[in-house]
């Protein structure tokens, strides 16, 4: 039996002298205790050195990957296949099952071969031989630091983990600034409360403060390279009158540190942002134009890579950081969240509240295939987030005008317009309104009042009297009487209403004559009635 034993130095095939050794596995440790038993198991037969480190790289590459590189099958094709007959000893089952297939040779894996080459590996610096210690442990750092080196990093220029530290340190330099800056201002504030209201900037507050350091020496110093003249002469003015309470200088040192850092701290964030845009617009360039450069990068940090990224699908990408939001909504039954991260990029912000669901979807369908693009792509410019984009802003313009303006469907064709025609009612004037009287006519008039004659004896007819003990012919009569009044009563009132009415209408005829006699006409009436 032949054994297949891979250092980093190279190749070794060992004959194996005492195959009945192997069928004990627990005992077969015991065999390899000193160099001279294992001397009496195994024999070296040919060892394959490698010539240079990166030889030694694609070697192991393609073990672990269960493949056969050029020199392996070099050293199987020379040594091997002269004694066909003989099995392999593999430790990979799955490289034993290509050699078996590629050359014909029949391999094997079993617990007695994987002790086996437990006992080679302790004693192989004495069955290996012609390789000196010193270059064996050499030629093994080199491979691991090689091979870790390429398992950590597929293509040297696009290191997205790079940006995932630099975006995780750069919201850590914010938080503490925040911190920094609050407790410098209320530090300041005990001495000098009035420059926190005046000084808005935290970087120029902290300079100034750092130049001033005690409020006496206000009037003595010069803040113009921080401030602005009308802001200094406040500053001034102020400390003439402050509130403040008095410090020792200790006090004052203690805040002239504190704003130190916070000016060094300022000074590292400008600069790791910078580096941060440059190595965006290197790795992602499409994502950075779709969606800013820390918006592009917190997607990332946020999915581990950018290849991690590339694997979401849009609408992931869309709520990627509102995970909790989501679950909540799912375990309750509500709605779920329209926008994760992607809510901080410009197209969203400058969106009405109304829009920011249907753009945000919109976004993240752009950016995930801008993500893709950048991920798997070979080009690294970033002609398509541009297009991308511009076609993102024709539709948000087109959402916040309402539709005033139809976009084609292509995107890339100018928009038609339809052609606007002006539509508008002729109104004529109505004289009508002038009036404020009546404009019923005399024979309508004449009828209703002879309708309200008709109906008002029908009325009384019906009414019961009130039934009475007939003791006197007396009461009878007196019964009688208030009926008549009430009747005379009822015909006077409709009398002097008819006058009314017609005196009304007197008004609106052209001749006077006519009235006159109807009113006689009317007296009249009314007198023989009563006489009656």
């Amino acid at each position: 039996m032949l054994v297949l034993f891979e250092t980093a130095a190279g190749y070794a095939i060992f004959k194996v002298l005492d195959e009945s050794k192997l069928q004990e596995v627990d005992s077969l440790w015991k065999e390899f205790e000193t160099p001279d038993k294992a001397n009496k198991i195994v024999k070296l037969k040919h060892f394959e050195k490698f010539q240079d480190t990166t030889e030694a790289l694609a070697a192991a590459t393609a073990l672990t990957e269960g493949k056969i590189g050029k020199s392996l099958k070099k050293v199987l094709k020379k040594v091997v296949a002269k004694e066909a007959h003989e099995q392999l000893a593999i430790s990979d089952a799955k490289l034993g099952g290509v050699i078996k297939d590629k050359l014909n040779l029949s391999c094997v894996h079993s617990p007695a071969v994987a002790e086996l080459m437990r006992g080679i590996r302790t004693q192989m610096e004495s069955l290996i031989t012609g390789l000196p210690p010193r270059e064996i442990s050499a030629m093994s750092l080199g491979l691991a630091h090689s091979l870790s080196r390429y398992k950590l990093k597929f293509s040297p220029d696009k290191v997205d983990t790079m940006i995932v530290q630099a975006i995780s340190l750069l919201d850590e330099l914010d938080k503490e600034l925040n911190n920094y800056i609050m407790r410098c201002r209320e530090w300041y504030g005990w001495h000098f409360p009035e420059v926190g209201k005046i000084i808005t900037d935290n970087l120029a507050y902290c300079k100034s403060v750092r130049k001033i350091g005690a409020r006496t020496n206000v009037a003595t110093t010069d803040l113009s390279e921080y401030l602005t003249e009308e802001v200094e002469a406040e500053v001034k003015l102020a400390a003439e009158i402050s509130m403040g309470t008095e410090v020792s200088e200790e006090d004052i040192d203690n805040i002239m540190h504190l704003c130190d850092q916070v000016i060094e701290i300022t000074e590292y964030r400008t600069q790791l942002y910078d580096y941060l845009k440059n190595r965006m617009m290197a790795i992602a360039p499409n994502l950075t134009v779709m969606v800013g450069e820390l918006v592009g990068a917190r997607l990332i940090s946020h999915a581990g890579s950018l290849l991690n990224l590339a694997k979401h699908p849009a609408s992931t990408v869309q709520i990627l950081g509102a995970e909790k939001a989501l679950f909540r909504a799912l375990k309750t039954r509500r709605d779920t969240p329209k926008y994760g991260l992607i809510y901080h990029a410009s197209l969203v912000g400058q969106t009405s509240a109304k829009n920011k669901g249907k753009i945000s979807r919109m976004l993240a369908a752009k950016a995930s295939l801008a993500i893709r693009y950048d991920a798997l792509g070979e080009d690294t410019n970033a002609e398509m987030g541009v297009e991308n984009r511009a076609k993102l802003e024709v539709r948000l313009r087109h959402l916040e005008e309402k539709g005033i303006r139809r976009i084609s469907g292509t995107g890339k064709a100018m928009a038609k317009a339809d052609k606007y025609q002006h539509k508008s009612d002729v109104k004529v004037y109505d004289p009508s309104g002038d009036s404020t009287l009546p404009t019923t006519s005399k024979k309508r008039k004449f009828e209703e009042v002879e309708e309200e004659e008709e109906a008002t004896p029908v009325a009384v007819k019906t009414k019961k009297p009130k039934k009475e003990p007939v003791e006197e012919p007396e009461a009878s009569t007196s019964a009688e009487t208030p009926k008549k009044k009430k009747k005379k009563k009822e015909k006077k009132e409709e009398v002097e209403e008819e006058v009314k009415d017609e005196e009304e209408e007197a008004l609106v005829s052209p001749t006077e004559e006519s009235t006159e006699k109807k009113k006689k006409k009317k007296k009249k009436k009314v007198k023989e009635e009563e006489g009656e």
